[in-house]
């Protein structure tokens, strides 16, 4: 009997370990979509992020074209990985513009140098308020916005090349 009792509490540890490390390697899509997909762009106006570049502003996102909106930050490590396909994108003839989240224009101008400049136009968001008026959550997250400045889809996390049938669909959808 006082075998039993010394192991118990060790099968009882061995048994949570296994229960937290199932938890922490299992994949979770609990990813939350924006209330905001079927809704106009809420009113902003962003400054440069980059000195000579054009800002973003919704206005400019209700002139009649359908445009991707990407939110990204150079010290996002995802941000990174998605920059193939965003160029991709704009190869395909797909306007993205980005939104800058607390980011600095060096590091912006180092992280393009490095990584490409898809980007038409870039607007700043120093304090976060368009991304969350917006509805995103987190970095990268992107926006099919249509010609009238509602936004039609979001794809949030880093895009992949398996992501990008779906992107331009929901962006050709969004140019009807």
């Amino acid at each position: 009997m006082k075998r039993l009792v010394l192991w118990v509490p060790l099968g009882a540890f061995i048994v949570f370990l296994a229960v937290v490390a199932a938890g922490l390697y299992t994949p979770r899509q609990e990813a939350v979509p924006s209330a905001m997909i079927g809704q106009p762009l809420p009113d902003f106006t962003l400054a440069p992020a980059i000195a000579g570049r054009p800002g973003l502003s919704s206005t400019e996102l209700r002139m009649g074209r359908a445009h991707l909106v990407n939110i990204f930050a150079s010290w996002c490590i995802p941000c990174r990985t998605e920059a193939a396909q965003l160029a991709e994108l704009t190869r395909r003839g797909i306007p993205v513009d980005g939104i800058a989240v607390r980011d600095r224009p060096e590091d912006l101008s180092a992280f393009l140098a490095t990584y490409g400049d898809p980007f038409r136009a870039i607007g700043a968001d120093v304090d976060r308020r368009v991304q969350l008026d917006i509805g995103s959550a987190g970095v990268p997250e992107t926006f099919v916005i249509d010609g009238r400045g509602i936004i039609r889809h979001q794809h949030i996390g880093a895009i992949t090349d398996g992501d990008l049938p779906a992107i331009v669909a929901a962006y050709q959808e969004a140019s009807r």
